[in-house]
Order: C-alpha cells, then sequence, then structure tokens
C-alpha cells in the first residue's frame, strides 16, 4: 500500500421512496416515483487516517433497464438486490488503493455480478452501473475526506501515480489523468431545463394543476429561473408531433425571453433512442428549419437519437446527421469499446452521467477530451447529494458547457434537506447554478 492508499473498512445502505409532483416520460413510459440508493462506507487510510464517504443515486430502472417482458416493479427489486450483493463484495475482499483503482477493480467484479444474475431477461450492463454508482460515489468521497481535500484534487501523481495507459487502454499512456480535470469546478454554469413530453408549454394546455407554488408551464419556468438552456424531450416515432413540439417551445421561448430581453439561448434534443433510423432525424431537422431557423440555430447538440446497442445496429450511421449538429452517446457508452465503437458510427459527442460512476466518467471524460469531443453532463433526475455528485462532474470537467437538473421541477422534496446548507445549486438564478461552492471535502455533498 501507498501511504495515501485507501482501504474499505464497512459499507452500509438503505433506499428511499418518493413522489414526482408531476410525471416525467422515459422513451414512452410515464413515471411518477422515484427509488435513491443511499451508500455510506468507512475507509481507512495505510497512515490510519478514517473517513466516511456518502454516494447516492436514483435506480433508474425505467431508464437504465428498458424491458417489454419485465414490469417496473421487477426491474427495481433485481436493481436492489443487486445493490446488496455489491454491499457483500466489500465483506470478502479487502478493496485497496487510491479511488480510481478501486472503482476499476469494483466494477469488474459488478460486470460479473451482472452477468450472473437469474431473472426473466438479463439485467443490462447499465443497470448494473447504476446501483454502483452509489458505492463508487462513497469511495471517492471517502478517499478525498480521508486527505481533508475534494476529491478532484486527488486525481493527480501525488496520489494517483499511474497514468490513463495503465488505467483506459495503452492508447493513453503517459497522460495523466489530472490533464484532464479541473481542480477546481467552474464558478457557475448554465442550467439545462427539461421540457419533458408531457409538460404543458403554457396555462391551455394543463389538465390538472399541481397548485404547490412552483411553475407549471415551461413559460412560468422561463421566468421564475431566468432560463437559457431548455432539453426538450421528443417521441420519435411521430414526425409531426416531434417537429410541433420544437416549434412550441421555440414560440413560448421567444414570447418569454423577448419579455426579458434576452437575445441568446439554446435548446438540446433527446428522442431517448426511439427514432427507427437515421433518415428519421434528418427529416426532423430539415422540417423544423424549414419552419424555424431560429428554433434550428438554438439547437446545441441532439442525444443518442436511435438504439443503444450499436453493434446490434451497424445501420444507425451517424455521419451526416453530425454534419449539421453534434449528436451525443449517451444510453450506448458503457467503456472505451462502446466509446471507439460510437466514434467509428459517427457520434461526434459524448454525455457522461454520474449515475454511470465517478470512476468511469472521469475516465471516459479523459478519453473524450483526448479525441476532441463534444462533451456534457446529464441528469438521472438526480436529487440531493447526487444532484451535487452530477454537478460537480459537469463543473471539473473542461469543455462541458452547461449542467442538467431536472429533479427541482420532478422531485422538489427530496432536494428540501439539502436547499439550505447548497444555496445556488437547487435554486437557479438568471438561469445558471453556483458550481463554486461545490468544493467541499470528498465530492463535496456532506450530509
Amino acid at each position: 500500500m501507498r501511504s495515501s492508499d485507501l482501504r474499505i473498512r464497512d459499507v452500509s445502505f438503505h433506499f428511499e421512496d418518493f413522489r414526482y409532483r408531476t410525471p416525467i416520460k422515459f422513451g414512452g413510459v410515464a413515471l411518477d416515483r422515484v427509488t435513491i440508493l443511499n451508500v455510506e462506507l468507512v475507509g481507512e487510510t495505510a497512515s490510519g487516517q478514517r473517513a466516511s464517504g456518502f454516494g447516492s443515486m436514483p435506480l433508474g430502472n425505467v431508464w437504465a433497464w428498458p424491458s417489454r417482458t419485465l414490469g417496473y416493479a421487477d426491474t427495481l427489486a433485481a436493481m436492489k438486490d443487486l445493490a446488496g450483493q455489491i454491499a457483500t463484495l466489500f465483506s470478502k475482499k479487502p478493496y485497496t488503493g487510491h479511488a480510481i483503482e478501486i472503482g476499476l477493480e469494483l466494477e469488474h467484479d459488478v460486470r460479473a455480478l451482472v452477468a450472473g444474475i437469474a431473472s426473466a431477461e438479463p439485467m443490462p450492463l447499465l443497470a448494473g452501473f447504476v446501483v454502483n454508482s452509489a458505492f463508487d460515489a462513497a469511495i471517492h468521497d471517502a478517499y478525498g475526506k480521508a486527505h481533508g481535500l475534494n476529491c478532484y484534487r486527488t486525481y493527480g501523481p501525488e496520489f494517483l501515480p499511474v497514468d490513463l495507459g495503465k488505467l483506459i487502454d495503452s492508447e493513453f499512456a503517459g497522460l495523466k489523468l489530472d490533464a484532464f480535470v479541473r481542480e477546481t469546478p467552474q464558478a457557475n454554469m448554465p442550467l439545462y431545463h427539461l421540457v419533458g413530453a408531457l409538460d404543458p408549454l403554457s396555462t391551455a394546455e394543463i389538465q390538472q394543476p399541481v397548485g404547490d407554488g412552483l411553475p407549471e408551464t415551461l413559460g412560468e419556468w422561463i421566468v421564475r429561473d431566468g432560463l437559457t438552456h431548455m432539453k426538450i424531450k421528443l417521441n420519435g416515432d411521430d414526425l409531426n408531433w416531434d417537429v410541433a413540439r420544437v416549434l412550441g417551445v421555440n414560440r413560448i421561448a421567444e414570447e418569454k425571453q423577448r419579455q426579458r430581453d434576452v437575445s441568446t439561448w439554446f435548446y438540446s434534443l433527446d428522442f431517448n433512442e426511439r427514432c427507427q433510423n437515421v433518415a428519421y432525424l434528418i427529416e426532423f431537422l430539415r422540417q423544423v428549419e424549414a419552419q424555424s431557423p431560429a428554433a434550428y440555430a438554438r439547437v446545441q447538440y441532439i442525444e443518442q437519437p436511435t438504439a443503444r446497442d450499436l453493434k446490434a445496429n451497424p445501420a444507425n450511421q451517424m455521419h451526416e446527421a453530425a454534419k449539421l449538429r453534434p449528436i451525443v452517446i449517451d444510453e450506448s457508452l458503457l467503456d472505451l469499446e462502446t466509446l471507439r465503437l460510437a466514434r467509428e458510427m459517427g457520434y461526434t459527442g459524448v454525455a457522461f452521467k454520474a449515475c454511470k460512476g465517478q470512476t468511469q466518467s472521469l475516465l471516459m471524460a479523459a478519453a473524450a477530451q483526448h479525441y476532441g469531443m463534444f462533451r456534457c453532463v446529464q441528469d438521472l433526475t438526480c436529487v440531493g447529494a447526487s444532484l451535487i455528485h452530477s454537478a460537480g462532474l459537469a463543473a471539473h470537467i473542461p469543455g462541458v458547457a452547461a449542467i442538467e437538473s431536472n429533479g427541482r421541477q420532478y422531485c422538489p422534496i427530496a432536494n428540501e434537506p439539502w436547499e439550505a446548507r447548497f444555496p445556488g445549486v437547487f435554486r437557479t438564478t438568471n438561469g445558471n447554478m453556483n458550481t463554486a461552492i461545490l468544493n467541499g471535502p470528498g465530492l463535496g455533498a456532506t450530509h
């Protein structure tokens, strides 16, 4: 052991359940609830310094494990069971090293667990990563706290002497992780607000008011939070609806931004991989541009429009679409192999998510920067500590232009215990999140 190495001594976990204030639609499924996995662990350095780490993540089973044969309760139960299996690993094995090294070893073991799960259909590796991400976050949190540092200050040679050639692939030999990570967070970041497929754009579209005092229409959110970035959820199987949705969002945005004297704002587009082919996407973009050049010009990037299984769908080449806008790999990104395949298929950008693990997110962020790819950080309706984790990634990965945060829209009750301690993270001002305060020990989310 190096003197700075951490050994995991104890692990525990528990779940929290919350109802959404309004439903959110994922891949054609309307979701009204969430289960949060919280992990606590104790680590000890070789020099005897002990620290507690905390990690948290929505299990997001509808997104991570879309299934035509298993119901919501089935996939959730399997992911909760996996949490128990991961926790048991720590009692069987002395995980020791830098947080990145422990994270890589743990991911290897989780892959084996996922492969061995017996269910009516195989658990996707992505679902396993989502469960593991809370454990991985707790490891990085404990490592930073054991050294009295924000974890982003512990990725240099003083603590992590091995290079990316050993951590990722020989292609990256000689490169160090800290060259691709900010030690201090970007001070402020624009917030991407989600315009869900079920969300009313105007008062006329409200069918059943929530009546809780929060905005209920896109126009109200724009005014309250000063939004300049909007992520638009689309269906991918109804061209007329998708085009009309973007035009409708743009009409509301133009009206409210004109009132606010704001001339510049942006959209991202998310089809949740439901486009049957790339021709659909290109025709969609053509129609949006023809009907509203201004709306088209505001599109900053497009999240993975077609099926996540890249190997099974080799015809979904993105080269032509990527000439129009950055096309970002999201659900498909599991490791360097899938990143390389995505590049070969024409993807030009990468979406990082805290729910895939701090370790993997940082390593893939380094690889994406090395390849010169467009970079963004996306949400999984993160709340509380998981939002701080996600926002911290966005603020510490160079080139990320904005941070997505939709927990404030759909599950604000889960944020309430954190709001007073992290002002500016859970309440948006002038369209921005205050990420400068994400510099405390560990992941910065002391609970």
